[in-house]
C-alpha cells in the first residue's frame, strides 16, 4: 500500500480518511471496519498490513484495524442538495482553515475532492460531494472524514482524526453529485465523537461512520 502524495491531509502526512479507506479496502471483509491511527499516515511510502496493523518499512505502527459492529445507528440524516449548498457556501474553512491544502476540504486544492461543509441551523454539518471520475472505496471513507471533523473544528481549535469507522453500502457513480453530513456527538477533554453519513443523488444511504477527533 502506498498514500500518494496528492491525497495529503496535514502537511506531509495522508488524509485521514482516504488512508484508512485504503487500509480498509487491504483489509477486506464485508462488514464495518474500525481504523485507528497511531502516528500520521506517511506520504509515498511503502506500507505493510500484517495482523490487522500497518506498518512503515522500519517496523513501525501506523494503523491498527479490526472488524466492528454495524454502523446503522450512526446514521445523520440527509438534507437536500439546495440546503447543502447553501451551507457548504458559509463553510468556515474558506477562510480559517489549519490545512488549506487538504485533499478532501481544503480551499488551495482544485484538484482535490473540494468538500465544504458548513454548518446547518442544528449544528449539524452539510456539503454537496461531486464524485471524481475515478471512485473507489477511499473515495467514499475520504468524504466521510472531514464533515464530521468540521462539526468541532472552529477558529483556533485544530482538530485531527484518530479513529474512524466506516461501513460502505455502495459507491457513487462518476459525476454524481451527492450530499455528506455530519454531527458531533460529544466532547470529553481533548477528544470528539462525531457521526458521518454520504448519501446518493437520489437519497440511498453509501456510507456511515463513526470518528474520534483530537485536538492538537
Amino acid at each position: 500500500m502506498i498514500i500518494e502524495g496528492r491525497f495529503n491531509g496535514p502537511p506531509g502526512s495522508g488524509n485521514g480518511g482516504w488512508s484508512a479507506g485504503v487500509f480498509a479496502s487491504a483489509y477486506g471483509g464485508d462488514g464495518a471496519v474500525e481504523v485507528t491511527l497511531r502516528r500520521p499516515p506517511p506520504l509515498d511510502t511503502p506500507l505493510t498490513l500484517v495482523d490487522g496493523q500497518v506498518r512503515d518499512p522500519a517496523g513501525e505502527v501506523v494503523a491498527q484495524l479490526r472488524p466492528t459492529e454495524d454502523l446503522d445507528d450512526v446514521a445523520v440524516p440527509p438534507v437536500d442538495l439546495a440546503t447543502a449548498r447553501a451551507a457548504s457556501a458559509a463553510y468556515p474553512g474558506l477562510v480559517d482553515h489549519p490545512f488549506p491544502g487538504c485533499y478532501v476540504c481544503g480551499p488551495q486544492r482544485p484538484d482535490g475532492l473540494r468538500i465544504f461543509p458548513g454548518r446547518l441551523p442544528d449544528g449539524r454539518t452539510a456539503a454537496p460531494v461531486r464524485a471524481p471520475r475515478r471512485v473507489d472505496v477511499a473515495t467514499v471513507w475520504a468524504a466521510l472524514d472531514c464533515p464530521g471533523g468540521w462539526a468541532v473544528i472552529g477558529a483556533g481549535r485544530p482538530y485531527v482524526l484518530g479513529r474512524i469507522a466506516a461501513r460502505i453500502a455502495a459507491l457513487p457513480r462518476p459525476d454524481d453529485e451527492c450530499v455528506v453530513t455530519g454531527a458531533l456527538i460529544g466532547t470529553e477533554g481533548r477528544k470528539a465523537l462525531v457521526h458521518t453519513s454520504l448519501y446518493a443523488p437520489d437519497g440511498h444511504p453509501l456510507g456511515h461512520a463513526r470518528a474520534t477527533w483530537i485536538a492538537v
